[in-house]
């Protein structure tokens, strides 16, 4: 099998850097890259119109991708009284108060998402410095500070992607697995594309999608042509 590097060549020269593609296009063309040993995830990048040094300009959500992400997420639930039973049948993987708090202080990290409810959000602020480095503090804004338990715990198991702006005003998040195929991504792209449609501030003025790339874990970007993603996005 010929190396990292030179897979990434031949997959790169297929790439015409001067255009927009259209994203059906696009994950066609994603579909012919040649794979390596294994299933890459599928990354996007959008470029937004906003200023995230300003508090009113920060774009942060999380949005449910209907073919999930190809990865077994593990839920943690720290919860009081009925909501343990709620959490403990929607399936999360542990649920706890007092003993996973001591758990958390200890340094126990071998889970990917961790929801509460707003009534016990105020305790974890005593973890909140070990918890907040590893981007997995409860927030309202990505749905893992909710009083529906039960629903909170299925999204995340089937798949919800949370994303934040990061400095240089740009969106990094995934919507799946190369193996997964243009029709399923193209399903959880529109997915993700609506949400953060939906997330864009008041306060932002002007053009709010500035640029869409997409890429494999190893592979070169694909620019994407936004015209009529919103249309398709909000026909869903």
């Amino acid at each position: 099998m010929p190396s990292a590097g030179k897979i990434y060549k031949i997959n790169s020269a297929k790439v015409d850097r001067n255009k927009k593609y259209h994203l059906e296009e696009a994950l066609a063309l994603l579909e012919t890259f040649q794979a390596h040993k294994f299933d890459e995830t599928v990354d996007v990048a959008i470029k937004l119109g906003v200023d995230p040094k300003q508090s009113d300009q920060m774009v942060r959500g999380a949005a449910v991708l209907p073919h999930g992400i190809g990865k077994n997420i593990r839920v943690v639930a720290f919860v009081r009284g009925e909501a343990e039973k709620e959490a403990r049948d929607a399936g999360a993987d542990f649920v706890g108060n007092d003993d996973l708090l001591e758990k958390l202080e200890k340094g126990w990290m071998e889970f990917d998402r961790l929801i509460t409810t707003p009534e016990n959000l105020k305790e974890l602020t005593k973890v909140a410095k070990i918890l907040g480095p590893k981007g997995l503090m409860p927030n309202k804004k990505t749905g893992t500070v909710t009083s529906d338990i039960g629903k909170a715990v299925k999204e995340q198991k089937m798949g919800k992607v949370e994303y934040k702006v990061e400095k240089a005003g740009i969106v990094h998040t995934l919507i799946g697995k190369k193996s997964f195929g243009p029709a399923k991504l193209k399903e959880n792209f529109l997915a993700l594309y609506d949400n953060i449609l939906k997330a864009k501030p008041p306060t932002s003025k002007g053009v709010y999608i500035r640029k869409i790339a997409l890429s494999t874990t190893m592979g070169p970007s694909i620019v994407l042509d936004s015209q009529g993603l919103e249309a398709m996005a909000r026909s869903l």
